[in-house]
């Protein structure tokens, strides 16, 4: 067992139950070691009198509960409704659902997982994934077969038929904000680039930039995504298109998928891996890593650890890419993880040699 994170003694859950803590110790044991958590999660089985935002109070009905769910959540508490097969997490104007199996100690080990540092949407994905007993079945008892974990509810229809596939290991994959840039970088070899353009511009203009840059990929055999407007990249026949988590809900991914575009999404979590995987993408792209000034993150930086979790439960199952904060100095230390694909972005365009520093970049994949 871990010395450096010890559960007893702590507020975990209310009313305080000794059974239940000493379950989630047992569990939390084998889970290794993660840094400890500054969210002080409290789960409730029943309703404290004053809850607050450090309470996750969970509950069978939420029918028979509507009133009072409604001042928990004001008052900042969670709510996790959990019913045979179901759960779901009522949290920041968030419903997060989830359908999978509820172990007996699913308790338990979600207080493990919280403990670990997860937010309560991705150890409540944990939680579900847990089976009873796994604490005793090896050293490492970490969540890591796909088949265990739940599934989203709620979520749009995905196309009938899964996105083409890319190479499983797309290696070195800069993220360039111009169509020079693109032009540029696949001139230095490289095989797997991405346009991302967040300002605003006429939309002529915009659609002669991919024209531009979908040309660039096809002079030079490389892959070419198109952030965000999939629409223009559709049209232009690019070979991908990007996506957020916002976008599966307004993008038209039948049409993609039907028009032969690869897709690939954002996540940053467990949940969200689960809610990709739900669209049959050709990629998962799981970041930040480390902090990153290029874009404000809905999340803390993952780290490595978190990353080699996401390598091992996706591999076999979805190519994954790492992105956010990487460049030549921590490249091999990513790698290290297993993952086949990091994407960079000042790395490149903020070098002095962008030709070079694609080639040391390469390198690092070669090692």
């Amino acid at each position: 067992m871990t010395q450096t994170l010890p559960l007893t003694g702590r507020d975990l859950f209310w009313p305080p139950a000794d059974e239940l803590t000493e379950a989630a110790e047992r569990i939390r044991a084998v889970l290794g070691d993660w840094p400890p958590t500054h969210a002080p999660w409290r789960i409730c089985l029943t309703a404290p009198d004053e809850p607050n935002g450090g309470d996750l109070i969970v509950i069978a009905d939420a029918q028979q509960h509507g009133e009072q769910v409604a001042r928990w959540l004001v008052q900042g508490a969670g709510v996790i409704v959990a019913a045979q097969g179901t759960a779901v997490l009522h949290l920041g104007g968030e419903k997060y659902r989830l359908e999978g199996q509820l172990a007996e100690d699913w308790i338990p080990a979600l207080a493990a997982f919280l403990d670990c540092g997860f937010d309560p949407h991705d150890a409540l994905v944990l939680a579900l994934a847990w089976r009873d007993g796994d604490e005793i079945r090896g050293d490492d008892a970490f969540p890591h077969d796909i088949a265990h974990f739940p599934r989203v509810a709620g979520l749009p229809d995905a196309p009938a038929q899964a996105f083409a596939r890319c190479p499983d290991r797309l290696g070195l994959y800069p993220v360039l904000p111009t169509a020079e840039w693109v032009e540029r970088v696949v001139g230095f070899g490289v095989k797997t680039v991405q346009l991302r353009r967040k300002s605003a511009e006429p939309a002529d203009e915009l659609k002669r930039e991919i024209a531009r840059c979908v040309a660039a990929g096809r002079a030079h055999d490389a892959q070419v995504f198109i952030n965000d407007h999939w629409q223009a990249a559709l049209e232009a026949g690019a070979y991908g298109v990007h996506l957020g988590q916002e976008d599966v809900h307004t993008a038209d991914l039948h049409a993609l998928a039907a028009g032969g575009v690869r897709l690939g999404l954002s996540t940053h979590g467990f949940y969200e891996i689960l809610t990709a995987l739900h669209f049959r993408p050709s990629y998962i792209a799981l970041g930040a890593v480390f902090p990153t000034t290029t874009k404000v993150m809905p999340t803390a930086p993952q780290g490595l650890k978190r990353l080699a979790r996401y390598v091992r439960l996706l591999d076999g199952v979805v190519p994954m890419v790492a992105i956010g904060g990487i460049d030549l100095q921590v490249l091999p230390d990513v790698l290290a993880t297993g993952v086949g694909c990091a994407a960079v972005v000042r790395a490149v365009t903020e070098a002095a040699d962008p030709a070079g520093a694609v080639s040391a970049l390469q390198h690092a994949f070669t090692q």
